[in-house]
Protein backbone atom coordinates (compact mmCIF):
# COMPACT_ATOMS: atom_id res chain seq x y z
CA UNK A 1 0.00 0.00 0.00
CA UNK A 2 2.74 2.40 1.15
CA UNK A 3 4.36 1.12 -2.41
CA UNK A 4 1.46 2.76 -4.41
CA UNK A 5 1.11 6.00 -2.34
CA UNK A 6 4.68 6.51 -3.48
CA UNK A 7 3.93 5.66 -6.24
CA UNK A 8 1.01 8.01 -6.93
CA UNK A 9 2.77 10.95 -4.84
CA UNK A 10 5.62 10.73 -7.84
CA UNK A 11 3.02 10.90 -10.55
CA UNK A 12 1.50 13.93 -9.41
CA UNK A 13 4.87 15.38 -8.89
CA UNK A 14 5.57 14.99 -12.60
CA UNK A 15 1.97 16.37 -13.41
CA UNK A 16 2.75 18.92 -11.29
CA UNK A 17 6.06 19.67 -12.69
CA UNK A 18 4.81 19.17 -16.30
CA UNK A 19 2.30 21.85 -15.45
CA UNK A 20 4.69 24.80 -14.27
CA UNK A 21 6.57 24.17 -17.24
CA UNK A 22 3.51 25.24 -19.42
CA UNK A 23 2.48 28.87 -20.50
CA UNK A 24 -1.17 30.24 -18.80
CA UNK A 25 -2.14 30.22 -23.07
CA UNK A 26 -1.15 26.32 -23.29
CA UNK A 27 -3.30 25.16 -19.90
CA UNK A 28 -6.31 27.03 -21.52
CA UNK A 29 -5.65 25.29 -24.59
CA UNK A 30 -5.55 21.88 -23.36
CA UNK A 31 -8.21 22.52 -21.03
CA UNK A 32 -10.25 23.62 -23.71
CA UNK A 33 -9.82 20.80 -25.30
CA UNK A 34 -10.71 18.04 -22.91
CA UNK A 35 -14.05 20.27 -22.36
CA UNK A 36 -14.96 19.82 -25.87
CA UNK A 37 -13.54 16.26 -25.76
CA UNK A 38 -16.32 15.79 -23.21
CA UNK A 39 -19.01 17.64 -24.35
CA UNK A 40 -18.76 15.93 -27.81
CA UNK A 41 -18.50 12.13 -26.27
CA UNK A 42 -21.73 13.43 -24.13
CA UNK A 43 -23.34 13.78 -26.75
CA UNK A 44 -22.65 11.25 -29.02
CA UNK A 45 -23.66 8.72 -26.30
CA UNK A 46 -27.45 10.04 -25.77
CA UNK A 47 -29.99 8.20 -27.95
CA UNK A 48 -30.99 10.24 -31.26
CA UNK A 49 -34.76 10.87 -31.30
CA UNK A 50 -36.18 9.43 -34.08
CA UNK A 51 -39.01 12.04 -35.69
CA UNK A 52 -42.31 10.94 -35.58
CA UNK A 53 -43.87 9.22 -39.00
CA UNK A 54 -47.07 8.79 -38.06
CA UNK A 55 -49.82 10.29 -40.19
CA UNK A 56 -53.19 10.46 -38.73
CA UNK A 57 -56.29 10.05 -41.01
CA UNK A 58 -59.64 11.23 -39.54
CA UNK A 59 -63.17 12.89 -40.81
CA UNK A 60 -66.35 12.28 -40.76
CA UNK A 61 -68.06 8.93 -41.83
CA UNK A 62 -68.20 8.52 -44.93
CA UNK A 63 -65.63 10.60 -46.16
CA UNK A 64 -63.23 8.11 -48.09
CA UNK A 65 -60.35 7.86 -45.41
CA UNK A 66 -60.40 4.00 -45.33
CA UNK A 67 -60.20 4.43 -49.57
CA UNK A 68 -57.51 7.07 -49.15
CA UNK A 69 -55.64 4.76 -46.30
CA UNK A 70 -55.67 1.32 -49.20
CA UNK A 71 -54.70 3.71 -52.19
CA UNK A 72 -51.73 4.84 -49.96
CA UNK A 73 -50.89 1.48 -49.19
CA UNK A 74 -51.73 -0.90 -52.05
CA UNK A 75 -52.58 1.82 -54.82
CA UNK A 76 -56.17 0.20 -54.90
CA UNK A 77 -59.37 0.73 -53.58
CA UNK A 78 -61.17 -1.08 -50.91
CA UNK A 79 -64.33 0.30 -50.09
CA UNK A 80 -65.61 -0.60 -47.19
CA UNK A 81 -69.83 -1.06 -46.51
CA UNK A 82 -69.96 -0.63 -43.23
CA UNK A 83 -68.27 1.98 -40.76
CA UNK A 84 -65.24 0.86 -39.31
CA UNK A 85 -65.21 0.56 -35.57
CA UNK A 86 -61.52 -0.15 -35.65
CA UNK A 87 -58.81 1.88 -36.92
CA UNK A 88 -56.69 0.62 -39.41
CA UNK A 89 -53.12 0.87 -38.27
CA UNK A 90 -49.90 0.23 -40.54
CA UNK A 91 -46.95 0.66 -41.20
CA UNK A 92 -45.69 0.48 -45.09
CA UNK A 93 -43.68 2.40 -47.67
CA UNK A 94 -46.19 4.49 -49.72
CA UNK A 95 -47.34 2.23 -52.92
CA UNK A 96 -45.92 4.61 -55.32
CA UNK A 97 -42.39 4.98 -54.39
CA UNK A 98 -42.21 0.97 -54.03
CA UNK A 99 -39.99 1.33 -57.11
CA UNK A 100 -38.04 4.00 -56.40
CA UNK A 101 -34.43 3.54 -55.62
CA UNK A 102 -32.50 4.33 -52.39
CA UNK A 103 -33.44 4.58 -49.13
CA UNK A 104 -37.25 5.28 -48.58
CA UNK A 105 -38.50 5.94 -44.83
CA UNK A 106 -41.58 3.93 -44.57
CA UNK A 107 -45.06 5.42 -42.85
CA UNK A 108 -47.09 4.54 -40.13
CA UNK A 109 -50.79 5.25 -40.98
CA UNK A 110 -53.82 5.14 -38.56
CA UNK A 111 -57.19 5.57 -40.25
CA UNK A 112 -59.26 6.92 -37.46
CA UNK A 113 -63.01 5.94 -37.31
CA UNK A 114 -65.27 8.84 -38.42
CA UNK A 115 -68.64 7.41 -35.97
CA UNK A 116 -68.82 10.39 -33.49
CA UNK A 117 -68.84 7.84 -30.24
CA UNK A 118 -65.34 6.69 -31.98
CA UNK A 119 -63.58 10.60 -31.68
CA UNK A 120 -62.03 10.26 -28.24
CA UNK A 121 -59.41 7.53 -30.21
CA UNK A 122 -58.45 11.10 -32.13
CA UNK A 123 -56.51 12.06 -28.26
CA UNK A 124 -54.56 8.67 -28.15
CA UNK A 125 -52.97 8.96 -31.50
CA UNK A 126 -52.19 12.96 -32.08
CA UNK A 127 -49.60 12.90 -29.49
CA UNK A 128 -47.62 10.23 -32.20
CA UNK A 129 -49.05 12.11 -35.64
CA UNK A 130 -46.18 13.97 -37.52
CA UNK A 131 -49.22 15.55 -39.64
CA UNK A 132 -53.24 14.86 -40.13
CA UNK A 133 -55.23 14.46 -42.79
CA UNK A 134 -58.66 15.31 -42.47
CA UNK A 135 -60.73 13.89 -45.29
CA UNK A 136 -63.62 16.01 -46.56
CA UNK A 137 -66.32 14.63 -48.58
CA UNK A 138 -66.60 17.40 -51.49
CA UNK A 139 -69.75 16.03 -53.17
CA UNK A 140 -71.92 15.91 -50.06
CA UNK A 141 -70.43 18.73 -48.05
CA UNK A 142 -72.81 21.14 -47.48
CA UNK A 143 -74.96 18.62 -45.90
CA UNK A 144 -72.34 17.54 -43.17
CA UNK A 145 -70.35 20.90 -43.14
CA UNK A 146 -71.40 21.96 -39.47
CA UNK A 147 -70.36 18.53 -38.47
CA UNK A 148 -67.00 19.19 -40.35
CA UNK A 149 -66.20 21.74 -39.11
CA UNK A 150 -67.03 21.47 -35.26
CA UNK A 151 -64.45 18.03 -35.97
CA UNK A 152 -61.69 20.33 -37.96
CA UNK A 153 -61.84 22.61 -34.54
CA UNK A 154 -61.54 20.16 -32.40
CA UNK A 155 -58.04 19.14 -33.95
CA UNK A 156 -56.91 22.74 -34.27
CA UNK A 157 -57.77 23.80 -31.13
CA UNK A 158 -56.01 20.11 -29.35
CA UNK A 159 -53.25 20.66 -27.26
CA UNK A 160 -50.84 18.02 -28.69
CA UNK A 161 -51.68 20.13 -31.92
CA UNK A 162 -51.05 23.07 -30.92
CA UNK A 163 -48.07 22.80 -28.88
CA UNK A 164 -46.26 20.78 -31.38
CA UNK A 165 -47.74 23.01 -34.22
CA UNK A 166 -48.76 19.53 -35.98
CA UNK A 167 -49.54 20.38 -39.83
CA UNK A 168 -53.30 19.53 -40.93
CA UNK A 169 -53.72 19.10 -44.50
CA UNK A 170 -57.58 19.42 -45.54
CA UNK A 171 -58.40 16.73 -48.54
CA UNK A 172 -61.23 17.40 -50.43
CA UNK A 173 -62.13 13.81 -51.20
CA UNK A 174 -64.73 12.80 -54.45
CA UNK A 175 -62.92 16.04 -56.56
CA UNK A 176 -64.42 13.53 -59.26
CA UNK A 177 -67.50 13.77 -58.74
CA UNK A 178 -69.48 16.40 -61.09
CA UNK A 179 -71.46 17.42 -58.48
CA UNK A 180 -68.05 18.02 -55.76
CA UNK A 181 -67.93 21.71 -54.10
CA UNK A 182 -63.88 22.88 -55.15
CA UNK A 183 -61.81 22.95 -52.39
CA UNK A 184 -62.27 27.16 -52.60
CA UNK A 185 -65.65 26.69 -51.21
CA UNK A 186 -64.94 24.02 -48.94
CA UNK A 187 -62.35 26.40 -47.16
CA UNK A 188 -64.01 29.37 -47.35
CA UNK A 189 -67.61 27.35 -46.04
CA UNK A 190 -65.56 25.91 -43.02
CA UNK A 191 -63.79 29.24 -42.20
CA UNK A 192 -67.70 30.89 -41.68
CA UNK A 193 -68.65 27.54 -39.64
CA UNK A 194 -65.32 27.83 -37.17
CA UNK A 195 -65.60 31.39 -36.52
CA UNK A 196 -69.43 30.94 -35.70
CA UNK A 197 -68.46 27.89 -33.52
CA UNK A 198 -65.60 29.93 -32.09
CA UNK A 199 -67.78 33.19 -31.38
CA UNK A 200 -70.41 30.95 -29.52
CA UNK A 201 -67.93 29.18 -27.26
CA UNK A 202 -66.20 32.29 -26.57
CA UNK A 203 -69.37 33.63 -25.19
CA UNK A 204 -70.17 30.21 -23.15
CA UNK A 205 -66.18 30.97 -22.07
CA UNK A 206 -66.90 34.48 -21.27
CA UNK A 207 -69.62 33.01 -18.57
CA UNK A 208 -66.97 31.65 -16.78
CA UNK A 209 -67.89 28.20 -17.99
CA UNK A 210 -64.90 27.47 -19.58
CA UNK A 211 -61.90 28.15 -20.99
CA UNK A 212 -61.88 27.96 -24.86
CA UNK A 213 -58.81 28.29 -27.29
CA UNK A 214 -58.70 31.12 -29.41
CA UNK A 215 -57.96 30.55 -32.71
CA UNK A 216 -56.80 33.60 -35.60
CA UNK A 217 -56.92 37.19 -34.12
CA UNK A 218 -59.40 38.75 -32.11
CA UNK A 219 -62.15 40.94 -33.70
CA UNK A 220 -61.36 39.49 -37.38
CA UNK A 221 -63.10 36.53 -39.33
CA UNK A 222 -61.57 33.53 -39.00
CA UNK A 223 -59.15 32.78 -41.56
CA UNK A 224 -57.19 28.90 -41.44
CA UNK A 225 -54.17 31.14 -42.48
CA UNK A 226 -53.75 32.36 -39.01
CA UNK A 227 -53.57 29.38 -37.34
CA UNK A 228 -50.68 28.32 -35.26
CA UNK A 229 -50.29 25.03 -37.44
CA UNK A 230 -50.14 24.78 -41.12
CA UNK A 231 -53.20 24.26 -42.66
CA UNK A 232 -53.41 22.93 -46.37
CA UNK A 233 -56.48 22.94 -48.59
CA UNK A 234 -56.25 19.83 -51.46
CA UNK A 235 -58.53 17.92 -54.00
CA UNK A 236 -58.35 14.52 -54.76
CA UNK A 237 -60.73 11.31 -55.12
CA UNK A 238 -59.42 8.11 -53.16
CA UNK A 239 -61.69 5.87 -55.65
CA UNK A 240 -59.94 6.85 -58.26
CA UNK A 241 -56.14 6.97 -56.84
CA UNK A 242 -55.78 11.04 -57.59
CA UNK A 243 -54.16 10.97 -54.14
CA UNK A 244 -50.66 12.76 -55.01
CA UNK A 245 -51.73 15.64 -53.12
CA UNK A 246 -52.00 13.45 -49.74
CA UNK A 247 -48.13 11.90 -50.70
CA UNK A 248 -46.82 15.50 -51.19
CA UNK A 249 -48.10 16.19 -48.06
CA UNK A 250 -46.48 13.16 -46.05
CA UNK A 251 -43.71 13.40 -47.32
CA UNK A 252 -43.51 17.02 -46.80
CA UNK A 253 -43.60 16.28 -43.09
CA UNK A 254 -42.63 12.81 -43.26
CA UNK A 255 -38.82 12.58 -45.13
CA UNK A 256 -37.83 9.62 -47.35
Amino acid sequence: MDAWVCQAEAWAGRVEHRICQQTPEQIYLAVAVIAVTVLVLVAASRPKSSKPNTIVLCGLSGSGKTVLFYQLRNGSSHQETVTLMEHNNDTFVLHSELERQGKIKPIHVIDVPGHARLKPKLDEVLPQAAGVVFVVDAQDFLSSVQAAAEYLYDILTKATVLKKRVPVLIFCNKADKVTAHSKEFIKKQLEKEVNKLQESRNAISSADITDEVQLGVPGEAFNLSQCPSKVIVAEGAGLTGNVSAVEQFIREYVKP
